[in-house]
C-alpha cells in the first residue's frame, strides 16, 4: 500500500487526477515543431519578451477578442490544465469552465489533430516559463458578447473529427493535408467566411478577408490562384517570404516568421505539395477592360511613384521589389491588400535565408481616385487582368483595418 501511494504522489495523482510519465525529450521537440506550425506565437504573444502569455487583441468583424494565456501559470496560464482539459479546448472549443472558446481560436482545424501530437504541444508549452497575465474580456457587440451563443455555432457550423488519410496519395501530400487542413490552419484566413463567420462551404482557400486585407486564393485557378506556381515556388515563399512572383504581405509576414521559416523542410515541402493539388474553385469573374482614360490616369501616377523600384515593365528588382505582371494577389477580384499596400506601405520580410530586405513608402497623400487609378493600372498592365477599382473602395480601405 505504501508502494501504492508513493507513486500516486510521484506521478501528481492527488493535484490533477491522472498519472502521466514525464514527456520525453523527442515528444517535447514534437511538440515545439507543431507549435511553430500552428503559428501559436503570432496570435498568443502581444509583448515580445513575454511571448505565448497572451492578451493579443484580435479584431474580428464582430468586434475584438483577445488571446488567453498559454504559459504554465496556474493561475492565469494553462498550468492548472489536466490532459483532458487541453484536449477538450483543442478539439471541441470548449474550455476547462464549460465555456465556448469563439472560433478565433481555430479548433475547426486543431480538431483534425491525433491525440499523440495535441498532447506533444502541451507537453512543449508546460516547458515555457510561467507568466502571470489574464487577458481583457472581449469586446464583442451585442448578442455575441454571450459566450454560450457559440453553442448554437457548433451545432450549425462545426465539424469535429480527426484528419483521415486519403490512402490514394502520397504519403508526402497527406503529410501536407494534415498540416494544412489541421495544425497550420491556412483556411481560418484562406477561406472566404459567411455572415457568421464560419467557412463557405465549397470555397475552400478561395481568399478571405483578415483585419482589412485579403488572404489571396490558394486553390489552383488562374490569374488569382496557385496555377502558375510550382511547388518550388510554394517552398520559397513560405521559407523565405518572398519568390521570383511574389512577396508576403503584412500579415502573412509574420506567420513566415513565426512559423514557416522554421519549419523543416520536409513540412514545408508537404504543404507546397497539398496546396499545388488543390482543384480550381469558381473561376474570378470575366474582366471588362478598365477606362482608357483611367488606365491612362493611372499610368502617369505609375510612372511618378512606382517606376523607381516596379520598372516601367513592372518587373521590380528579383526579390527585393516583387514583381507585378502576373501577381496573383494583385490580380484578385478583391483589391483590398493592394489597397492597403498602397496605403501603409509595406515592408519586404526578412528571414534567415532572405536577409536583404526591400521597403515601400506609403502614399494616403494620393486623393482616392488617384490610387484607384493606379491600382487599376497594375491590375491589367504586362497581362494582368482584375476588375477596376473605384474611389469609394478606395475610401472603405482608408476606415479599415
Amino acid at each position: 500500500m505504501r508502494a501504492i501511494l508513493a507513486a500516486l504522489l510521484l506521478c501528481g495523482a492527488f493535484i490533477s487526477g491522472e498519472c502521466t510519465a514525464e514527456p520525453s525529450d523527442e515528444v517535447i521537440a514534437r511538440g515545439k515543431a507543431l507549435t511553430i506550425a500552428g503559428d501559436c506565437a503570432s496570435c498568443h504573444t502581444a509583448v515580445s519578451d513575454k511571448p505565448f502569455a497572451g492578451g493579443k487583441r484580435i479584431d474580428t468583424p464582430f468586434g475584438a477578442v483577445f488571446s488567453p494565456n498559454l504559459t504554465p501559470d496556474r493561475d492565469t496560464g494553462i498550468g492548472g490544465w489536466s490532459d483532458d482539459d487541453f484536449l477538450r479546448a483543442l478539439r471541441t472549443g470548449v474550455s476547462p469552465n464549460g465555456a465556448h472558446y469563439y472560433p478565433a481560436f481555430p479548433y475547426p482545424n486543431f480538431t483534425k489533430l491525433i491525440r499523440d501530437d495535441i498532447l506533444a504541444i502541451r507537453a512543449y508549452l508546460a516547458t515555457l516559463a510561467p507568466v502571470s497575465n489574464k487577458e481583457p474580456p472581449p469586446e464583442l457587440r451585442w448578442p455575441l458578447n454571450y459566450r454560450v451563443l457559440m453553442r448554437a455555432w457548433d451545432y450549425l457550423f462545426f465539424v469535429p473529427g480527426i484528419f483521415q488519410p486519403d490512402q490514394s496519395k502520397t504519403a508526402e501530400w497527406n503529410r501536407g493535408g494534415y498540416l494544412v487542413e489541421g495544425v497550420a490552419h491556412c483556411g481560418a484566413c484562406h477561406t472566404p467566411k459567411n455572415a457568421f463567420g464560419a467557412d463557405k462551404r465549397g470555397q475552400a482557400f478561395g481568399g478571405g478577408m483578415v483585419q482589412g486585407m485579403f488572404a489571396p486564393r490558394l486553390d489552383g485557378v488562374e490569374r488569382s490562384g496557385l496555377k502558375s506556381w510550382s511547388v518550388d515556388d510554394v517552398v520559397e515563399y513560405l521559407q523565405s517570404g518572398r519568390n521570383g512572383r511574389s512577396h508576403a504581405g503584412p500579415l502573412m509576414s509574420e506567420v513566415v516568421v513565426n512559423s514557416t521559416s522554421q519549419m523543416s523542410d520536409a513540412d514545408v515541402r508537404a504543404i507546397a505539395v497539398y496546396l499545388k493539388a488543390l482543384p480550381a474553385g469558381t473561376p474570378e469573374p470575366d474582366v471588362t477592360p478598365p477606362s482608357p482614360a483611367q488606365m491612362s490616369d493611372g499610368e502617369r501616377i505609375y510612372r511618378g511613384a512606382c517606376v523607381a523600384c516596379h520598372e516601367l515593365d513592372g518587373s521590380g528588382a528579383p526579390r527585393i521589389y516583387p514583381p507585378l505582371p502576373g501577381n496573383a494577389n494583385l490580380q484578385s477580384a478583391n483589391p483590398a491588400s493592394t489597397l492597403r499596400i498602397i496605403l501603409d506601405g509595406a515592408q519586404t520580410v526578412t528571414t534567415p535565408r532572405a536577409p536583404n530586405a526591400g521597403s515601400m513608402p506609403s502614399y494616403p497623400k494620393l486623393t482616392d481616385q488617384e490610387i484607384a487609378d493606379v491600382a487599376t493600372y497594375i491590375r491589367n498592365s504586362w497581362g494582368n487582368a482584375a476588375p477596376a477599382v473605384t474611389a469609394d473602395q478606395v475610401a472603405t480601405a482608408r476606415q479599415t483595418k
